[in-house]
């Protein structure tokens, strides 16, 4: 990462790229009202995102709604839904018949929302029950990263939502994941034209995570995963995340420089 590349990472916190309004059954606050939050918050860039599973009927509303919403000027409101990973191969929660691109929603949000398994998704607990009977954290983690990969290959124009975050669910970290999975991660990330949320509400992913995206040339936004409109661009945690991926690689590429002397 160049120091340019660097100096463009606070532009990452002008837009907020996952919003729930009442589309989704665990929102409270309306389309019209995260619009004028994230106008108020100075935003660039608003993804509307909702939940949706294989049985969500309502997608085609929930874009007339949003095409009827009037935009404040200097905002760019895009839309998404999010739908969980479910498995080892990578499918994902989403409707039959879903269009992603034009004419449909702009991007796919994929949520880690229970753990990948090779029969189907995994819920935290029957994952550490798995782990206590003699899954190993690394087969674990292998399996958590190669379900990532073949979701990213599998899933055109696809944002990785909280990523990482069913790990302490299930009594893992991701200090465990190490550089090999991390790059691995992270360069299919760069070659699929994913990108991946900094997510305020779930602090994820972590520095090394970020600083393994930022190395590979991933696109990288932020996000509040706001339930409610008071939520919608504000930022605590993220920018502590993004500072110490920057500084973890300025230290590497400094290191790689003085060696190379």
């Amino acid at each position: 990462m160049s120091a340019t590349e660097a100096a463009r990472l606070p532009a990452v916190l002008h837009g907020d790229f996952h919003v729930h309004s009442t589309f989704s059954d665990d929102a409270r606050s309306t389309l019209a009202e995260n619009i004028a939050a994230a106008s108020a918050a100075g935003l660039a860039t608003l993804r509307l995102t909702d939940h949706v599973r294989a049985s969500t009927t309502w997608v085609p509303e929930f874009l007339s709604a949003v095409a009827a919403e009037r935009i404040p000027e200097g905002l760019t409101v895009l839309t998404g839904v999010e739908a969980k990973l479910l498995d080892a191969a990578g499918r994902v929660d989403t409707p039959a018949g879903l269009v992603v691109g034009p004419g449909g929603v702009d991007a796919v949000v994929i949520g880690d929302h229970q753990f990948p398994g090779t029969d189907g998704p995994w819920s935290p607990t029957a994952t550490r029950e798995r782990l206590d009977a003699g899954l190993s954290a690394d087969d674990a983690l292998d399996l958590l990263v190669e379900a990532s990969i073949r979701a990213m290959e599998r899933t055109p124009h696809a944002q990785l939502a909280h990523w990482f975050s069913i790990l302490p669910k299930v009594g893992l970290d991701e200090s465990q994941l190490g550089p090999q999975r991390l790059l691995a991660w992270a360069d299919a990330a760069a070659a699929t034209g994913t990108i991946v949320e900094v997510n305020e509400k779930w602090a994820c992913p972590g520095p090394d995570a970020i600083a393994a995206l930022l190395r590979a040339g991933a696109r990288i936004v932020a996000s509040t995963d706001s339930h409610v409109a008071a939520d919608v661009g504000r930022y605590e945690r993220v920018p502590a995340l993004l500072d110490a991926a920057s500084a973890r690689v300025a230290a590497e590429n400094a290191a790689e420089t003085e060696e190379a002397r």
